[in-house]
């Protein structure tokens, strides 16, 4: 007679965090202020402005947005707070850099919200391996976020999770 396989990572205190499930929703998107630009290069206000009147904002409509320029272009600061006054209330949040900064500013909003306390003095396991686009740095906020009560923090899967703090 076979025995019944029992699941003991399901029944310790061991808990499983995976960024992936606080992955908010909304499109992401990348505006590229260098079609904007005269030959790509060079930002005449004018110009930049009237580009900025005829876009169709609405296209961003609870999308997350990465403003960047994708030639050597020096774009003035104000060019990109500019934008950013064409998508409020629009977008769900903008920022100027890389998809990557994009979700990292995201995942920083998330984990500076998120209660420490159902995590108290329990071993943790941080899941790696998404199919969504968890930045590193997200890893690392998570991690000094629940250190300070964390019994144990690994990173992985229960079956092969790599210790990274232990409380003395």
């Amino acid at each position: 007679m076979a025995e019944e396989i029992v699941n003991r990572v399901a029944k310790s205190k061991l808990k499983v965090i995976d960024l992936e499930d606080f992955y908010p929703k909304g499109e992401r998107k990348i505006i590229d202020v260098s079609e904007w630009l005269y030959e790509g290069l060079v930002l005449r206000e004018k110009e930049f402005r009237a580009h900025i009147s005829s876009h169709n904002w609405e296209q961003y409509r609870n999308c997350f947005v990465a403003m960047t320029c994708s030639t050597d272009a020096i774009i003035p600061e104000w060019a990109f707070m500019l934008v950013t006054t064409k998508l409020r209330n629009i977008a769900q949040l903008a920022v100027v850099g890389s998809l990557e900064v994009l979700e990292t500013v995201i995942y920083t909003k998330i984990i500076s919200n998120l209660d420490p306390t159902p995590y108290e003095n329990l071993p943790l396991i941080i899941k790696g391996c998404s199919k969504k686009p968890v930045p590193v740095n997200a890893l690392i906020l998570l991690t000094q976020k629940l250190q300070p009560v964390a019994k144990s923090i690994m990173f992985g899967e229960a079956c092969s999770a790599v210790p990274l703090y232990k409380r003395k």
